[in-house]
């Protein structure tokens, strides 16, 4: 890839910001699709073209990829709420329609290939077995607006597939590293926990990727990823109790006091979907019924199709954790405490 133009959308978030820079480094010509209005700060000091254009404006998608050779299809509106009509609109736009206006356009303008951001959630799992791509969705269980969404951003790229692009999803689990600007779900915890305002958690956990894994499992998905193919790119599966001895690590501070139980915090995030978040429907929260459900399920992830065929190999969640932790004090969003940082 190296002399050609490279377009990457979702530079800002957490996975494009470490992906823009990843491409930087290895001397890659980059074009980065923002938002006019947005900020941008995540991409201030890099060398990168910035063409201004909406996924969910067709034309100015086609401004971003003309000229371009590959594409990082990155960007999403991430959600863990049902919200109401309008932000499930709001999602399906983005996501369905904005992924749809990429491919086409890609098509359109001869792109060479496309590499696709997928979630997890667009995944089907089964029970305590590991989940891994040949597990299909199930749209009859309950299903949040941003999982329906990543699903069918799926379709769009076999679509695209069954068209002659060359297409490949990398799919992500959640995201642990540094370059966090938004900052993400995680990241407002950690930065949270080290300014000692977690007063508590819930046990349960998730599979987990670090920034430095997914930027690899994209790059590779681009080099090797056959087209239509799907790859679940992951680090490990980590309990609450797994990350509040990391973020204890980390800050060299205790754990919360209080570990709630699930079942009990199920219902208390019910309640309030249905009393005081009933008039913000839209709001965002840190434990929502959602949330909650997936940290009880303890989701596990098979990444071996990826190292099979793209040559994945994994590295350590504990290094996203030092990563993040000391990118967030290089920030100032995080002020070591009194009784020290242990991050070497």
């Amino acid at each position: 890839m190296l002399g050609r133009k490279l377009l990457v959308t979702g530079a800002t978030g957490h996975l494009g910001a470490n992906l823009v820079r990843r491409l930087l480094a290895e001397g890659h010509d980059v074009r980065v699709m923002v938002r006019a209005g947005h900020d941008n700060g995540a991409l201030d000091g890099l060398d990168v073209e910035q063409v201004y254009a909406d996924l969910c404006d067709s034309a100015s998608v086609d401004v971003a990829v003309q000229g371009c050779s590959h594409i990082f299809h990155c960007a999403a509106l991430v959600s863990t709420i049902e919200g109401n009509a309008a932000h499930k609109r709001q999602i399906y736009n983005t996501n369905v329609l904005g992924t749809r206006h990429i491919l086409a356009s890609a098509i359109r303008h001869g792109v060479e290939k496309v590499v696709v951001s997928g979630s997890l959630s667009a995944t089907g799992h089964d029970g305590d077995h590991p989940s891994h791509e040949e597990m299909p969705f199930y749209p009859f269980e309950f299903q949040l607006p941003y999982g329906f969404t990543k699903h069918l951003v799926e379709h769009e790229a076999l679509k695209a597939h069954a068209e002659g692009l060359n297409v490949v999803v990398a799919t992500s689990c959640a995201i642990l590293g540094p370059h966090d600007y938004v900052p993400s779900r995680m990241g407002r915890v950690l930065i949270d926990y080290a300014h000692g305002r977690l007063r508590a958690y819930i046990p349960g956990g998730f599979e987990f990727v670090s920034t430095h894994d997914i930027v690899q499992g994209h790059v590779l998905a681009m080099e090797k990823g056959r087209s239509g193919q799907k790859y679940i790119i992951s680090t490990a599966y980590a309990s609450v109790d797994d990350l509040m001895s990391l973020f204890q690590e980390v800050t060299g501070l205790p754990p919360p006091r209080f570990r709630l139980p699930a079942a009990l915090m199920a219902v208390l995030a019910e309640l309030a979907d249905l009393t005081w978040y009933r008039a913000f429907p839209n709001l965002p929260r840190r434990f929502t019924p959602a949330a909650v459900r997936l940290l009880r399920m303890r989701r596990r992830a098979d990444h071996g199709k990826a190292q099979r065929e793209l040559g994945y190999q994994p590295t350590e969640l504990s290094q996203a954790v030092k990563d993040a932790y000391g990118h967030f004090v290089q920030r100032g969003l995080i002020i070591p405490s009194i009784a020290g940082s242990r991050l070497t």
